[in-house]
């Protein structure tokens, strides 16, 4: 989208251009015609054109800057793909147009590097006319707010994940015609240069891009790198004489004693051969870009903990260029000396961290020319496992205990442990309650990585039983369990599971097993109850309701008794056999009203007579 940044920035573009031009012209005459013979080398680089759209092949150096527009290639359109009209009612601002044919068939890309402080877009048609320009197949119109150096297609050159100003690869094929416009929309142009990228360099390197397209003697424009030389054939027949000359940027000057039909050279220049032949002079111009060589220096390998989830790769980029300027080279990591060599599949700076060991790969290539690289260099990327360290934060003394073992239980021979409490083991035996720290540290390559873990050892006590509650003599017996000790308990009714809740529903009549449990460890208790059913109170006069005082239940119980007491402890009736029922009478006589107790007796599992507990025995007479 367009943002109001961009459409202020196009509107005061041509004001900006003829102050600084007037400016250089009146305060630095020098500097402004170096600049002016710099724009005319960048010129055979940019059209503002489409029709004049300068033809890119393998070999052919693409860099410069842009000023303004020619013609209006959109004719009038408000849009093209992202692209959108400006104030001045153009789609161009500063426009410069290429062209290029693939010669092989792949994934091809390309990268613009721009300033990071200037604003570029670009759009890609697949056409071979411009008068039929259609809709472009890729397009980025973001603004440059990240700051980013690059702009283009397929896979920035720095390895970020994130880039919003790259768009997709292209796949393209044989034979196919392309034109590529590039936009500036910023006040100030520092130039760019473009490189293109994709596997048909690595399939196809020497035919990638279709040369065919440029048309003059000497071929196109030739980047080489600063070790190189390149030969330059300027062999036509019936040519009567030969004569070379180089401009450095003073003008063309003949190169002495250089008369043969080709010219070795070393040395950044456009260069022009003049052939006489029998009835005409054929000219033709190349301009030849040594770019310079980096040097890639040592980074020393990078160790890390494997709790650190992103190791940045950026921090060694001054390491590796050492001297060199940061401006002129870029740094990248690769998996693989492949992948370097080819510049593809760059590691994204902040990398995240594998187990083990890893071996990264550095190239370091030249920004105007890729082709000039190093990857001599490579390090290690290892990443040393942090101990690991799962023992209870927590352990008890039981009083009855002598002492408790805590810390690690497989401790790796390779760690190295400390305990805050002076001792370096694994794991020790304490007698006293506190917090005790244990730690394990992992050492190799230089660098050690550590885990602290910290146990605090408290003073417990066996749980006890202080009351249990029967609520009996219903559809849904209940059993609930007052206990007290030192830690959360859990409890089992018989030899079910152990629960955090005390209480037990729907327990059937009988003789049961509770158990309560430290979960600590600080053992358990358990107690045998009996569930039975009784009324809380009876009315023997012979009116059918509530006559007989029992306990239901009995029969599930071996040899149970009942004894019954007056209120002051004396015996008046026991309950045996399968005489279970009471009707108030005491030899025979009527017993008053009153609130009367009972005793339950019955022969255990071990075959021992035992006294029910926390049976609430007692009841009331009503007559």
């Amino acid at each position: 989208m367009v943002t109001q940044h961009k459409l202020v920035l196009r509107a005061k573009r041509c004001y900006f251009w003829l102050t600084q031009a007037y400016l250089l012209m009146n305060r630095y005459p020098i500097l402004f015609l170096t600049l002016l013979f710099l724009g005319t080398i960048m010129q055979a680089q940019v059209a503002p054109d489409c029709a004049n759209a300068i033809p890119i092949c393998n070999n052919t150096p693409t860099n410069g800057g842009t000023n303004g527009y020619g013609n209006d290639d959109f004719n009038g359109a408000t849009k093209s793909g992202c692209l959108e009209q400006t104030l001045d009612g153009t789609i161009e601002s500063n426009s410069a147009w290429y062209r290029f044919r693939t010669g092989a068939s792949g994934q091809l890309g390309f990268n613009i590097r721009i300033s990071a402080e200037e604003d570029w877009d670009f759009a890609v048609y697949k056409t071979d006319d411009c008068d039929t320009l259609g809709q472009p197949i890729r397009c980025n119109f973001f603004d440059n707010q990240d700051g980013s150096a690059f702009i283009g297609v397929g896979e920035e050159p720095t390895g970020s994940m994130d880039a919003v100003q790259y768009e997709d690869w292209l796949d393209v094929t044989a034979g196919e015609d392309y034109y590529l416009f590039i936009n500036n929309f910023s006040n100030v142009n520092s130039g760019f240069s473009i490189q293109f990228s994709g596997n048909i360099f690595i399939t196809n390197p020497n035919d990638a891009l279709d040369c065919s397209i440029v048309d003059n003697l000497l071929g196109p424009p030739i980047s080489a790198c600063g070790n190189e030389s390149v030969l330059l054939n300027a062999t036509i027949s019936d040519a009567l004489q030969y004569r070379w000359f180089k401009d450095e940027g003073s003008g063309f000057s003949q190169i002495a004693r250089e008369h043969d039909p080709s010219l070795e050279v070393s040395m950044s220049a456009n260069y022009r051969v003049e052939i006489e032949r029998p009835n005409s002079m054929v000219v033709s111009e190349v301009q030849v870009a040594f770019s310079t060589i980096p040097v890639a220096f040592p980074p020393g390998n990078e160790a890390s903990c494997s709790n650190l989830e992103v190791v940045d790769f950026a921090q060694k980029d001054t390491i590796i260029l050492g001297n060199q300027d940061a401006g002129q080279f870029v740094v990248s990591y690769h998996a693989s000396l492949e992948d370097a060599t080819n510049g593809m599949h760059a590691l994204p700076k902040q990398y995240p961290t594998q187990f083990g060991a890893q071996t990264i790969f550095v190239r370091v290539s030249s920004i105007e020319n890729p082709r000039c690289f190093d990857v001599s260099q490579s390090f290690q990327l290892i990443n040393l496992e942090t101990p690991l360290l799962d023992f209870p934060k927590e352990a008890f003394l039981c009083q009855e205990n002598a002492g408790i073992l805590i810390g690690a239980k497989n401790p790796n021979p390779g760690y190295t442990y400390s305990w805050n409490s002076g001792e370096n083991t694994p794991n020790i035996e304490v007698f006293q309650a506190g917090t005790y720290s244990l730690t394990a540290t992992n050492t190799a390559s230089g660098i050690s990585c550590s885990t602290v873990r910290t146990v605090i050892v408290s003073i417990s006590r066996p749980p006890e039983i202080t009351d249990i509650e029967i609520e009996d003599l219903s559809n849904n017996n209940r059993v609930t369990i007052f206990a007290q000790g030192t830690n959360v308990l859990e409890y089992r009714l018989d030899y079910g599971a152990y629960q955090t809740s005390s209480t037990f529903s729907q327990v059937l009549p009988g003789e049961h097993l509770i158990t309560i449990n430290d979960p600590m460890g600080c053992g358990s208790i358990t107690e045998h109850i009996v569930v039975v059913g009784y009324p809380k109170f009876f009315t023997p006069n012979n009116d059918g309701v509530n006559d007989v005082w029992h306990i239901s239940g009995l029969e599930l119980l071996q040899d149970p008794s009942v004894s019954i007491f007056n209120r002051y402890g004396k015996l008046i009736v026991k309950l045996d056999g399968t005489a279970y029922n009471w009707v108030g009478t005491f030899r025979g006589r009527l017993l008053p009203e009153s609130d009367y107790w009972f005793r339950l007796t019955y022969t255990n599992g071990d075959g021992q007579s035992v006294e029910a507990k926390y049976i609430d025995n007692h009841f009331s007479l009503k007559r």
